[in-house]
């Protein structure tokens, strides 16, 4: 079994997008590009083993940091799987009974963590060319759990509604309404999580994140818990929306 990361572009609930409290919509993988780990998804990739989650009548968990050992851990599950035209869209409702699910979920919120992943095993693959770089394309995948984790291994994936939410607050000073001071609270806090994000990424030599070598022709390893190093594309994403946080 495998793990493979996504970046977040989180669409949580409080949007006019019919998402309930403790909801967020995620990219767990993308398609088409070569990741940090010198892998490409491609479409139809996880058509398979969605049918047989479905079929199995069990939800997809949904874990921290894929530690599978503690309950605690296991702090949601996916309500909605489907693959389009990106990649692989879940919905997920956190626990927010317990207070892992809680806490997990004011970090995604907070843009605090902005990173998914998945635990996987390959079923069926080959080494490919793309664009004159060798890469291991993934064309079978079964599923086992997706997780929100600090870095993931794909960077083109991103959780989809703090964005949107500070975007319609934006509207709204635009027209002329007053914010709420829990908003401007909210807001501030943000801009201070992103703010030092970006800080410590610029401090640190932007390595590119990628795994150990592997031979293809061997079995499955068991699930390694891998701490690549910030990639450069986090920073300018993280001061864009800082920039547009400040701007309100």
């Amino acid at each position: 079994m495998h793990i493979k990361g996504a970046a977040l572009q989180v669409k949580a609930a409080g949007t006019d997008d019919g998402l309930e409290d403790g909801q967020f919509t995620a990219y767990a993988s993308v398609f088409g590009n070569v990741d940090s780990y010198g892998d490409i998804v491609v479409a139809g990739a996880f058509a398979e083993t969605l049918k047989d989650w479905e079929a199995s009548g069990n939800v997809i968990p949904v874990l921290f940091g894929h530690n599978m050992s503690d309950p605690d851990y296991n702090v949601g599950h996916v309500v909605k799987a489907e693959e389009d035209e990106h990649g692989l869209l879940v919905t997920v409702q956190l626990d927010l009974e317990t207070a892992k699910g809680a806490q997990v979920y004011r970090l995604v919120k907070g843009r605090r963590v902005s990173q998914m992943s998945f635990a996987y095993e390959v079923l069926d693959a080959a080494p490919v060319e793309k664009d004159g770089v060798e890469a291991f394309e993934l064309r079978r995948l079964k599923l086992y759990e997706v997780s929100v984790v600090p870095i993931g291994a794909n960077q083109e994936t991103e959780i989809l509604t703090v964005k949107a939410a500070a975007a319609a607050l934006a509207g709204g000073v635009k027209e002329g309404r007053v914010l709420a001071a829990k908003h401007i609270d909210s807001l501030r806090a943000a801009a201070e999580s992103i703010g030092a994000v970006i800080a410590a990424a610029e401090g640190k030599d932007q390595e590119k994140a990628s795994g150990p070598a592997r031979d293809k022709d061997e079995e499955p390893a068991p699930v390694k818990s891998k701490d690549p190093q910030p990639v450069p594309s986090v920073v300018p994403r993280a001061a864009a929306l800082e920039a547009e946080i400040l701007a309100l």
